[in-house]
């Protein structure tokens, strides 16, 4: 992989001399006050420091990155050095940014496309389904959304086309919803999805044991998204759903810097609460150039017998979110016993009741997915 190197010594205020050089933990702690542009989170945490020491009065640090942005870098540069100045005892700092350029290569149609993981080849489009925040249902949402592209396109005559690629490394419920407890096999040092309801699922769920929590820091999230991507033999596929966990962080950067991104789904409920979180979190996409499809309401309302709708959550937060994102309101799921029970048996809603109005409402916001990404999207040569 090429990196593209640029070091920049800046002299910072002289100081007293003194005789102990600052530990590395030190400037590690400095260097947790900066943050990765467009981002909440410290570079530190990001995994992005490869060391940082200093000799002789001055701090040398390495840095190394993965973004095509050619302002990232002498902002990330700037800002350790601003942050450094704050150090006892350090008299300069030497910052070094080692950029990891992704590669380039020619589409069918002669245009320059980004690289794409070896595994990924034959991937046609990559949908991430995101939330601001937890509680919204939205691997629920991403697993009936799945099965909902598995059905379409088993009617047009493609088979084992849909993969689902489930990202929440801390709370992986997608295998019990999905009904799927096997372990995958290994095969030429990949690891081979489980497919179930005609979609190809791989989850941290299948890799560790029921009851073992994942007590990981970012660095390692960071990396098992990375396997995700590139050690996983997806094969041939139509679309690949990719279910993140909630909030701004290690997940989504990662994703963004190892999967170019066809599109977003933004998932939320109709309250307040959830639509102003959602919102912030739909934000990241726009920063990281990943276009939102669209925003689906989740658990929108409870259809009484007679017809009429209880909106237990309140009314009109979806619309109004899709409407402050300039993007496309996808459509309602309302709530019902079915999706949840469904959820628990791991038999979607979709497959279960595929005439229920929660299933309908999965699908027609798969059809329309499936129109958008066909309209804007270029497709991958297979």
């Amino acid at each position: 992989m090429p990196y593209s190197h640029f070091k920049l010594e800046t002299p910072l205020p002289k100081l007293e001399t003194v005789a102990v050089e600052p530990p590395s933990e030190t400037l590690l702690a400095a260097l947790r006050t900066v943050k990765y542009p467009g981002f909440s989170r410290d570079i530190v945490s990001f995994g992005l420091v490869r060391s940082a020491e200093s000799h002789d009065g001055i701090a040398h640090v390495r840095l190394e990155i993965s973004t095509a942005d050619p302002e990232t870098p002498k902002k990330l540069h700037d800002s350790a050095v601003e942050a450094l100045r704050s150090v006892p005892g350090l008299k300069g700092a030497e910052v070094e940014v080692a950029v990891k350029l992704p590669p380039k290569s020619t589409g069918a149609a002669g245009t320059v496309a980004s690289a794409m993981p070896s595994q990924l080849q034959k991937v046609r489009y990559r949908v991430a389904v995101a939330s601001g925040k937890g509680g919204v249902g939205k691997s629920t949402f991403a697993v009936n959304l799945a099965c909902a592209f598995a059905h379409l396109l088993a009617k047009q005559g493609q088979k084992h086309a849909v993969g689902l690629m489930d990202c929440d490394i801390y709370g992986p419920s997608i295998p019990l919803m999905l009904g799927v407890n096997t372990r995958p096999e290994i095969e030429d040092d990949l690891l081979c999805p489980v497919e179930n309801f005609g979609v190809s699922m791989m989850s941290m769920g299948l890799l560790i044991d029921e009851d073992t929590p994942v007590a990981w820091r970012g660095p390692m999230v960071m990396k098992t998204i990375q396997q995700f991507a590139t050690q996983v033999a997806w094969g041939s596929l139509e679309v690949l759903v990719v279910d993140l966990p909630p909030g701004t962080g290690d997940a989504q950067l990662t994703l963004a810097q190892t999967v170019p991104l066809s599109g977003a789904v933004i998932v939320t409920t109709p309250q307040l609460a959830a639509v102003s979180v959602a919102r912030r979190g739909a934000m990241l996409f726009d920063k990281v150039n990943v276009p939102l499809l669209g925003v689906a309401e989740n658990m929108s309302y409870l259809e009484n017998p007679d017809g009429t709708r209880q909106f237990i959550f309140g009314e009109g937060g979806g619309t109004q979110a899709a409407h402050d994102l300039e993007t496309e309101f996808l459509g309602q799921v309302p709530l019902d016993q079915r999706v949840r029970t469904g959820g628990d048996r791991g038999i979607p809603v979709v497959v279960s009741h595929p005439d229920s109005l929660p299933a309908k409402a999965f699908f027609g916001i798969a059809t329309r997915i499936l129109e958008k990404l066909a309209a804007t999207t270029p497709k991958n040569a297979l």
